[in-house]
């Protein structure tokens, strides 16, 4: 919410001062939603509970430990339990921690770890992680890629079945000028790009490489890896997880789609995730990367973690409760880190906006073929980065759709062309066929056009005025008002 709206205020504060902000606003429009979930949201950051989407309950399930913060602290943390069947014990060299027990350990005090909370029918011996009384998953729920529970928890009875997910979906189909989508998560620090539901070698190989050239702009600019969604996020490549936003914006309509997971609490712990290799990680390799991380709380945001400290409970008796407030120090940034992950967010979202296609009338020739007859001929181009269909995929699904290009000619009548022509598609320079071949030469060779001529044949007197525009879906809008005079030949 807070890299949302940071956006949209450094837009709006700085324009007319500062020249990208004025030339954004002044070419594009910019459709922002600070919460997709207001009501899942506000629970979540104003009481102890920790959600995925909303706070509606779904399927919910009696039994286990049911998260609850009884230590009223304000926070949901880790509740340790002392049992023969304890899968951890105290670390001596870290008290604040533990360590996974060794396939000999017979003798010594162990631990079973859940979240903090009540019993639902359990004890000790037989405790259990409860199931979440709200498991909605709105990034689940996306028509594309949709499968129910148990495939995916959360998934909803049916493709937008969440009002939310509805709305958002309605407002995207109702609005053909989008372009691009950037979505704000947490956590990990990486870029997510489609496709999540298959393997990028089988996507155009044109679309993969706009995603990885725009994901290195996003590194450069805040320090997170693009990473493919389905290659390497995702860790079963069976039963994966599916139904999420950017994988419909791509695969059912055609439009670019970025993850933004921000906030990355392991690289600031100098332990960064290797996602090639973070799925394979063992126990013991994962406790090395919490320790790290524990002690960057401690250390950055002190406020935000407990040791373990003794707690009466009413049912399993003597536990411990500590860990981390989760919510800001893994989940999001902790307060003091809050404005420079936004800042560098906003930095993204405004270079990754100038990356859009973009509409020019390069030149308009006019040429005085006979007494009252002028011939006029406009060079459309887009300088912009991406094409004017944006991607393979939107060709695939046949949802491009042409750059239209016509005449205004109030006093002045068409001998030849139409007053308006669909002129196709304009390609991008990230289409550019170029590179730099062996013994160093570079060579760009041809490809699609990101510029064509239209022309037409008109009766027009000297003094008269013809206007020509172009537009595009995803192009936007531009225009150029020539005066016919019979001594100027280019206007």
């Amino acid at each position: 919410s807070m890299a949302a709206m940071h956006t949209m205020d450094f837009l709006l504060s700085n324009y007319g001062t500062d020249s990208k902000a004025t030339q954004l606003l002044d070419k594009q429009t910019f459709y922002i939603i600070p919460r997709i979930s207001p009501d899942g949201a506000e629970t979540y950051l104003s009481t102890p509970y920790e959600l995925r989407s909303v706070n509606r309950p779904y399927k919910p399930k009696e039994g286990g430990i049911a998260a609850q913060d009884i230590d009223q602290d304000g926070v949901i943390r880790m509740m340790r339990i002392k049992s023969p069947f304890g899968a951890w014990k105290t670390d001596p060299e870290n008290p604040g921690s533990v360590l996974p027990r060794e396939p000999d350990d017979t003798e010594g005090t162990y631990y079973n770890i859940f979240s903090e909370g009540t019993a639902q029918n359990c004890d000790a011996l037989h405790a259990e992680e409860g199931k979440a009384l709200w498991g909605l998953d709105f990034n689940r729920n996306y028509p594309f890629g949709w499968c129910p529970d148990p495939r995916q928890g959360g998934a909803g009875p049916y493709p937008l079945s969440n009002a939310e997910n509805k709305a958002v979906v309605d407002f995207v189909l109702n609005h053909a000028n989008i372009a691009a989508v950037a979505t704000n998560h947490t956590s990990g620090g990486m870029i997510l790009y489609p496709p999540g539901t298959r393997k990028s070698s089988t996507a155009a190989k044109t679309d993969i490489q706009n995603f990885k050239t725009i994901g290195q702009m996003a590194k450069e600019t805040m320090g997170y890896d693009p990473i493919s969604i389905f290659d390497t996020f995702i860790e079963d490549q069976v039963n994966y997880d599916s139904g999420a936003f950017d994988d419909w914006c791509y695969e059912g309509q055609g439009i670019p789609a970025n993850t933004l997971e921000l906030w990355d609490l392991d690289n600031r712990a100098g332990v960064p995730v290797d996602w090639n290799n973070v799925h394979s990680e063992t126990l013991k390799e994962q406790i090395v990367r919490f320790n790290a991380c524990m002690n960057w709380v401690k250390k950055n945001a002190p406020q935000d973690f407990l040791d373990w400290k003794p707690f009466n409970h009413p049912v399993f008796g003597d536990v411990e409760i500590g860990g981390f407030n989760s919510k800001f120090t893994v989940q999001n940034p902790p307060t003091s880190y809050l404005q420079q992950e936004v800042e560098k967010t906003t930095a993204f979202m405004v270079r990754y906006a100038g990356a859009l296609p973009n509409l020019k009338i390069l030149k308009v020739k006019t040429v005085k073929e006979a007494e009252g007859i002028w011939k006029i001929t406009a060079s459309v181009g887009n300088v912009g980065f991406l094409p004017t269909w944006l991607c393979e995929q939107a060709r695939t699904i046949k949802n491009s759709k042409p750059v239209n290009v016509s005449i205004d000619t109030a006093q002045a009548n068409i001998i030849s062309g139409t007053k308006q022509q669909d002129i196709g598609d304009l390609s991008g320079y990230s289409q550019c066929n170029t590179g730099v071949y062996y013994y160093g030469n570079i060579a760009t060779h041809p490809g699609e056009p990101c510029c064509k001529d239209v022309s037409w044949v008109i009766h027009a007197d000297d003094g008269d005025s013809v206007e020509i525009c172009a537009a595009s879906d995803k192009g936007g809008k531009v225009s150029a008002a020539v005066v016919l005079h019979s001594d100027i030949l280019n206007a």
